[in-house]
């Protein structure tokens, strides 16, 4: 039974969604504050739900502060629907973004597309084959498509690795610099365009009817689809 860490504060909201939740066959711990979900969080969970307007701190703030131990996957709940929060709530690491109202089945829906998408908590690499569209062997720091090696660059190879570890989620510019250079400073945005374009190509080689599955997220990121 997945396990889903619920922090709201508002009581009505939380227990609609836990009823919603568990009906879907998920286990919730529901907390109403930031300082409360750090005390509890652990290996345990598979995914949580983020208020953005908790009382002691932003759910941006709670965030920053999971991202710094844990790649947990992150579902933001907020009342504000501009694109600035949209974007900033992705770029610190969220996989998805809910506005207030919604439907808590619609969220319990959300919840399992995230975990289908395959996280690092969730997708077992000891189900991947070499002949997979994509298989990573970190002890040797190779990746292969569809059974052929692929002659990347140290830069394409941490690009990669890194869109590897979560499907389906999108990743800005910023947090792929991050992830693929010592000194990101150093690097600009339209640096990781550049490797991109060239390790699509590579993809391409590989792949039979000549498509990659790396798809470009229009002033956002990228995101890898291996559906």
């Amino acid at each position: 039974m997945p396990k889903i860490l619920l922090v709201e504060d508002e009581r009505s909201i939380a227990e609609n969604l836990i009823y919603a939740l568990e009906t879907e066959h998920f286990e919730v711990l529901h907390t109403t504050t930031g300082c409360s979900a750090l005390k509890v969080l652990d290996d345990s969970f598979q995914l949580a739900i983020l208020d953005v307007g908790l009382p002691d701190m932003s759910g941006f703030d709670l965030c920053k502060a999971i991202r710094k131990n844990s790649g947990l996957p992150l579902l933001f709940l907020t009342a504000r629907d501009s694109e600035v929060d949209r974007i900033l709530g992705l770029e610190l690491g969220g996989d998805d973004y809910v506005t207030k109202p919604f439907s808590p089945r619609e969220i319990a829906a959300r919840v399992r597309a995230i975990l289908r998408r395959g996280s690092p908590h969730n997708r077992s690499k000891k189900n991947q084959k070499p002949t997979d569209a994509l298989y990573h062997n970190e002890e040797t720091m190779t990746i292969s498509s569809h059974g052929q090696a692929l002659a990347l660059t140290a830069h394409e190879y941490k690009l990669l690795a890194a869109l590897m570890t979560q499907p389906g989620r999108i990743f800005t510019r910023e947090q792929l610099l991050e992830k693929a250079w010592v000194d990101p400073g150093s690097a600009m945005d339209r640096t990781v365009d550049a490797h991109i374009k060239s390790l699509r190509a590579k993809l391409r080689a590989c792949t039979p009817d000549g498509s990659d599955p790396i798809e470009t997220r229009r002033g956002l990121g990228y995101t890898l689809n291996l559906d």
